[in-house]
Order: structure tokens, then sequence, then C-alpha cells
């Protein structure tokens, strides 16, 4: 799989407005905005620096070249002892956020993995959010906003009842409902992916009404975006 140019486009054009719609001034003899040619050159070299991105990472894996792209659109990389230490601090933040909520934090290197179970998420055989679950997800933004050096995996699991191609889609479709949330709540799109899993990744039994539960699920994976690959 691999990003479009269409998307690539879409890419330099976000840069671009978001540099150019964040560095307005105001013209002292008409009072309206104005951007100068200093922030349209900026605008512009973001745009580029994303599209360089794009391109150095058209080998790499799906989560390397959003990573790529990001950073050459600006997004600063972070280095060494750095990425642990930003690691450390999001996860006592998310832990402390996500207490008693049945949402689960576990490290994993340098990433960070929320386990949403479906039951708490989702009725039966729908991609809808239940509406008790928009405060957990606000406290997640939260976080999710505060440090954004990383890059946000969205993946839907379901346990084996059914056909695979119907638990494909159902994951995918509960997948890009919490994606959609996330964005929803200015959550940068381009830090998102999401992706289903259907039934190929099971955690527990699908033997069992209890391993079943916890198979279906929705897990954010948190990677740090680093400066080098």
């Amino acid at each position: 799989m691999f990003l479009s140019k269409r998307l690539s486009t879409s890419l330099i054009a976000a840069a671009v407005a978001v540099s150019v719609g964040g560095c307005k001034t105001l013209d002292p003899y008409t009072g309206e905005e104005k951007t100068s040619n200093t922030t349209k050159s900026s605008a512009i070299g973001a745009g580029i620096g994303a599209l360089i991105g794009y391109l150095s990472a058209k080998d790499k894996s799906r989560r390397d070249k959003r990573k790529a792209i990001l950073v050459g659109a600006g997004v600063g990389g972070l280095t060494g002892a750095a990425v642990g230490n930003y690691m450390d601090k999001q996860e006592d933040e998310l832990r402390q956020q996500l207490q008693g909520t049945g949402v689960s934090v576990t490290r994993n290197g340098d990433e960070l993995i929320l386990n949403m179970p479906g039951n708490i998420t989702f009725a039966t055989n729908s991609s809808a959010l239940k509406p008790s679950f928009h405060d957990v997800l606000d406290s997640v933004v939260l976080v999710l906003k505060k440090f954004d050096k990383t890059l946000i995996e969205v993946a839907g699991h379901t346990d084996s009842t059914g056909s695979a191609e119907y638990n494909k889609k159902l994951s995918w479709q509960r997948a890009q409902s919490v994606a959609d949330y996330l964005i929803g709540k200015n959550v940068d799109p381009q830090r998102i992916i999401t992706v289903g899993h259907g039934e190929e990744r099971p955690i527990a039994s699908n033997k069992t009404a209890e391993g079943r539960q916890q198979n279906r699920r929705v897990e954010l994976t948190l990677i740090p975006i680093k400066a080098e690959e």
C-alpha cells in the first residue's frame, strides 16, 4: 500500500495553509490581516519538506512513511535519550487520565499501547461509539495533543464469530470511528493511521466468552516520531 500523488499534494497544501494561517500580521494602516513574504516562503518550505519526506519514505513501512512526512513538514523529531523520557512522561499522564476507565496502558519499548475493549466502546455489531465513552476519549485527546511528537496507529480487532470478511470490515470501521473522533477533537489527522485486523490477531482464546470479549477491541499504538530512523 502506498501514498498517492493526490495525498502528497494534500500534505503540501496542508503544510502551507497551517504555516500561513498561523503567521498573519495586522497592517497598521488598513487594519487588515496580511501575510509577509517571509511567512509565505516558510510555508512553501514546509510544503516542500513534506514532499521530500514523502519521496524519501517511498520504500519504507507505512508507519515510517508517515513519520518521514511529518518530519519533512516541520514536526520536530525526537533524538537520543529524549525519546524514552518523552514517552515516560506521556505514559504517566495517560495512566493518570485513564485510571478506572477500563482502558489499559501497556509499554512496549518506546511505544505505548492503549487497549480499548469493544464492550465499553461499541454495541454488538456496531461501529458507532457509545456516548458514555466520549469522556474517556476526551481524556486521551488531552494527552495526545500535549504530546504531539507521536504517530497514532488505530487498529481494530474482532473475535472469530462471523465470517473473516465481515470481521475485517467491522474492525476497520470501528478503528475509523475512533480516528474520526480524535480528528474531530483537533488531533492532527496526519498523525493518524487506521487499520482493521479483523480476527487475525487474538490476544485470548476465541473458545470462551471471556476470551472473545478480550479479542473485540480497538488499540491505539503511540509511536515516537524520531529525527532519524
